[in-house]
């Protein structure tokens, strides 16, 4: 019986997984791809996008895992989530999930194991996506203070909780894309990409994404078949739990919901936003934005200082006209 295919998209907040499973089924050239989004936060932005992409019902080959971590409820919510895709198994060439900002790869590569799922699926690839200007050179992961640990103490029984994120993330990519290349310099990009292949797994293959475009001949296809290779996936997670250290690694993130009537000029609302990033620890921001008077929906992200908007989709009938933005963080009590 033939296996269908899965391949995880993980990465941190901001890096671009959903613009890159986006052009994933823009280019689909008929392959029947079907989709399990991982949200973090009070609105669904990375659905919303993925099911504009796919042109399909809303019942149909779309799953959303709302203000979850599926790495964490990996039974509670991964488990019948994929038994209700295999449900239309006959109907489905392709699976792709698209993990939170904050989910670790390798429990689902495991779960890939349980007795109701490995007669189905097989894991195509791991592609863990990097931010060639922001993650891997320090606005979110401070390599310095990481290397001074390292040097201090050799036993490196404790990481911070971001780093130890990015790591996990990396030592269980098939394959890695650093997006944004095209924002930094061939220095620069070199240094972040001797940094990325000394972290991750020997001869794992690093690829340069510019706006999310990679062929899906290179994407998809690599039968990287990663649920029986767990083992050579280092987790410092499952380490420390191995060694009595229990803890969530994302129990101090967390997300506040903005809501504003209307925006009037986007640039002040960017630069309002970018004020409040300097103030506060916050790794993205996320959301629709209501410009008074124009017919179609905005969209706006934001990693760091970093802010791209652009006109999505016109606002549809009776649906609500509101700027809603999701801040992700820490200690969010004051933004507003």
């Amino acid at each position: 019986m033939k296996k269908i295919p899965i391949t995880i998209v993980t990465g941190f907040l901001g890096v671009g997984k959903t613009t890159l499973v986006h052009n994933m089924l823009k280019n689909a050239n008929g392959k029947r791809i079907a989709v399990l989004v991982n949200e973090f936060g009070e609105v669904d932005v990375d659905g919303e996008l993925i099911g504009a992409a796919s042109n399909e019902e809303e019942d149909s080959n779309l799953v959303q895992l709302p203000n979850g971590c599926i790495c964490c409820t990996v039974q509670e919510e991964f488990l019948p989530s994929m038994l209700q895709l295999l449900e239309r198994k006959e109907e489905i060439d392709h699976i792709v999930i698209e993990t939170s900002g904050l989910s670790m790869p390798k429990p689902l590569v495991k779960a890939v194991n349980w007795p109701d799922l490995k007669p189905h699926i097989t894991i195509d690839a791991v592609i863990t996506v990097v931010d060639a200007v922001g993650l891997a050179t320090g606005e979110i992961c401070d390599r310095e203070r990481v290397q001074v640990q390292r040097l201090a103490d050799d036993s490196l029984d404790h990481e911070t909780p971001i780093e130890e994120l990015f790591l996990d993330q990396l030592t269980c990519a098939d394959l890695i894309l650093m997006s944004k290349r095209d924002l930094v310099d061939e220095e620069k990009f070199e240094e972040i990409k001797g940094i990325v292949e000394a972290k991750a797994r020997p001869n794992t293959k690093i690829l340069p994404v510019v706006k999310g475009e990679v062929d899906n001949s290179v994407l998809l296809g690599i039968a990287a078949a990663a649920e029986d290779d767990v083992d050579s996936r280092h987790s410092i997670h499952e380490e420390h739990h191995k060694h009595g250290h229990h803890h969530h690694h994302n129990d101090d993130i967390e997300n506040k919901l903005l809501v504003y009537p209307e925006t009037k000029d986007i640039k002040n609302l960017v630069g309002e936003l970018k004020q409040m990033v300097e103030g506060n620890e916050i790794y993205r921001i996320k959301g629709f934005v209501n410009i008074p008077n124009k017919p179609m929906r905005m969209v706006l992200q934001g990693v760091g200082d970093r802010f791209d908007y652009y006109f999505e989709r016109p606002w549809r009938e009776g649906e609500e006209r509101k700027t809603k933005l999701v801040v992700i963080g820490k200690e969010l009590s004051n933004v507003e």
